[in-house]
């Protein structure tokens, strides 16, 4: 099934609508109805990325990347009694898609566990709809940007769960991706959980056949034998497994391999060690210096995504590279997105393991603290820990400001995930603000599981998938169609399966991706025990595109919301040394800024071009 880039689609209870339903049919190719003749999913999508089946006034249709035939999915039709009996149907179908189904008239709607695709509702004429983009109905109900949650967006590394989902515009609600949202008749409606994590396996070999399975599946979903497929080749581990995958489905690959420039960086390699092994593949080896470079293109305007994008350094460079997958043939590009967060659990994994197994626990405790360079008494703290996730966000709610620059600041993550910080740009009240709204969150919070090591692990798994989703968006302009595989539910269920001390090991480098791919990845991969970087390339890219911005910060659309301090900005842009958190320090801002910037641009989303005339 081949995905196009501007598909949309809304999803309707069987209930009376007023004159904004009205409105978006003008934009809608398509329309399917419930049992009465009223809408039930408007929007615009080919053929064959919809499946459709229908049982009774039991609809059901599977939008995106499946294997599920009509067929197939009339049998599941068949089956459901309830709403209940949606979260079966989900899990046993795999890929990466929307489910949709109207139960009598009920209309239910749930994205993927990952977060690589997201649902969100709001409310029209008194009935509540759904949506698989936050721009369509933020655009349908004429919402503004909610201003408190674009602050909280500019913290770095990242949002802790559940702040980090949440929709960008007033009136606009996000669907958490364990959650589904069922849409009443009555115009109400309520979102149950139909995601949990998987039950455990008790060896390494067990989880690493059931990694091997899904991410075989999951990829071979995307190939057809003897279509050309774009994929990266980087030489690590996540990318190359990808792209010896695809080879076994019977794909004509067209790999990139993008050589960095810093000394002794060994990407190239080890990309060159991998392509000796896969012959018959149309390679792509490029040099930095002969793409556009970081941070260029801030000039240019985008068709916004639906939240902020940490994309704007490479984005031009991204663009450059897909170009040159298509002029080899390619119809989509393959990507290794999401290994990092998969294959390896959270370091807090620890935490849970010494209550399991003390002993092993207390040796790979050593091993982190020699990697992270964690001290004793830190360690021990992060250990004997008790507290609930929602007293961490709460505390966290009130140490927004000094996180970054206390020389005492540990070395440690938090206790229940990264420590989280705003940069010193963000505007006192800003910041006031945002505190507020980590502490609200914080207010009968949950985590994503007892084990705070679990918890943590599925929420930078579901960060993966916000990423997935971001850089399918990003490649939309190209007509090149970006997937991640590594985030697909199945993919996602085999990696937690596994036991966190067999995934991560401090003595060896992704053990449960390597135990998966041995005999498919050259054990010289599989062996590898490197990560290379781009940080040249950045602080080049600043450097070369300061007076970029510096524009920016002298006319920010930041500044105008009250959210940044303008001299502030200036001074990290003009003395980008200032900068300790890492690439995502500005990162986060740049995105936030470049998204308003978009929006002022495209006031309408480009999927919603009309159709009737």
């Amino acid at each position: 099934m081949r995905i196009g880039t501007q598909s949309w689609f809304v999803a309707v209870p069987d209930s009376p609508t007023g004159d904004v339903i009205a409105r978006l049919r003008s934009r809608a190719d398509r329309v399917i109805t419930h049992p009465s003749g009223r809408p039930w999913l408007l929007g615009r999508w080919r053929a064959d990325e919809l499946t459709p089946a229908r049982a009774g006034n039991t609809l059901l249709a599977v939008i995106g990347r499946s294997a599920v035939s009509p067929v197939e999915l009339e049998a599941h039709a068949r089956k459901v009694r309830g709403i209940a009996d949606l979260a079966a149907t989900a899990r046993s179908l795999p890929g990466s898609y929307h489910l949709v189904a109207s139960l009598g008239g009920t209309c239910y709607l749930r994205g993927t566990a990952s977060g690589s695709r997201r649902c969100y509702y709001t409310t029209v004429d008194g009935v509540t709809i759904g949506a698989d983009r936050a721009r369509t109905l933020a655009w349908l109900i004429d919402a503004e940007v909610d201003i408190r949650r674009l602050a909280a967006h500019l913290a770095y590394p990242v949002l802790p769960y559940p702040l980090s989902g949440r929709a960008m515009f007033c009136g606009v609600h996000a669907v958490a991706a364990e959650a589904a949202v069922v849409l009443d008749r009555d115009g109400g409606h309520r979102t149950p959980r139909w995601w949990r994590p998987p039950p455990v396996h008790r060896t390494l070999d067990e989880g690493a056949a059931a990694l091997r399975a899904a991410l075989h599946d999951a990829v071979a979903l995307r190939v057809r034998p003897g279509e050309v497929v774009g994929a990266d080749l980087s030489g690590g581990m996540d990318s190359t497994s990808i792209c010896f995958l695809a080879a076994r489905a019977g794909g004509r690959l067209a790999t990139a391999t993008l050589n960095w420039s810093a000394p002794g960086n060994e990407d190239r390699a080890y990309a060159d060690h991998a392509a000796d092994h896969l012959p018959g593949i149309e390679r792509l080896a490029v040099p930095a210096a002969t793409l556009p470079g970081l941070l260029a293109g801030l000039r240019n305007r985008h068709d916004p995504a639906d939240e902020p994008m940490g994309v704007v350094r490479d984005r031009a460079q991204q663009r450059a590279i897909a170009e040159r997958m298509v002029a080899q043939g390619a119809s989509c590009r393959l990507t290794g997105h999401g290994g990092d967060y998969l294959v390896l659990p959270h370091v807090l994994y620890v935490h849970g393991l010494l209550r399991r197994r003390p002993l092993v626990a207390l040796r790979h405790l050593g091993g982190l603290r020699a990697r992270g360079r964690w001290s004793l008494g830190e360690s021990i703290h992060l250990l004997r820990d008790s507290s609930t996730y929602s007293d961490w966000l709460t505390a966290a709610g009130g140490r927004l400001r000094d996180a970054g620059t206390s020389p005492a600041f540990p070395s440690t993550p938090g206790e229940w995930g990264e420590r989280f910080r705003l940069p010193t740009w963000v505007g006192d009240d800003a910041a006031t603000t945002v505190g507020e709204l980590v502490r609200s969150a914080a207010t009968g919070a949950q985590p994503l599981a007892d084990e705070r090591g679990k918890h943590a692990w599925i929420h930078q798994i579901q960060e993966a998938g916000r990423g997935a989703r971001i850089l399918a968006h990003v490649a939309g302009p190209t007509g090149l169609e970006t997937d991640s595989p590594f985030c697909d539910d199945a993919v996602v269920d085999a990696c937690l399966s596994a036991q966190p001390e067999h995934s991560r090991d401090p003595w060896s480098y992704k053990p449960l991706l390597a135990k998966a791919m041995e005999g498919i990845i050259p054990p010289r991969i599989a062996n590898r025990r490197t990560k290379d970087h781009c940080t040249e390339e950045w602080f080049t890219g600043l450097r070369g595109h300061r007076r970029d911005l510096m524009d920016w910060a002298e006319d920010s659309r930041l500044v105008a919301a009250g959210i940044v301090d303008a001299a502030e900005l200036r001074r990290a842009v003009a003395s980008p040394t200032v900068l300790t958190g890492g690439f995502t320090q500005l990162d986060n801002t740049l995105g936030a800024e470049e998204w308003l910037r978009d929006l002022a641009a495209h006031p309408v989303p480009a999927y919603l071009t009309r159709t009737d005339h």
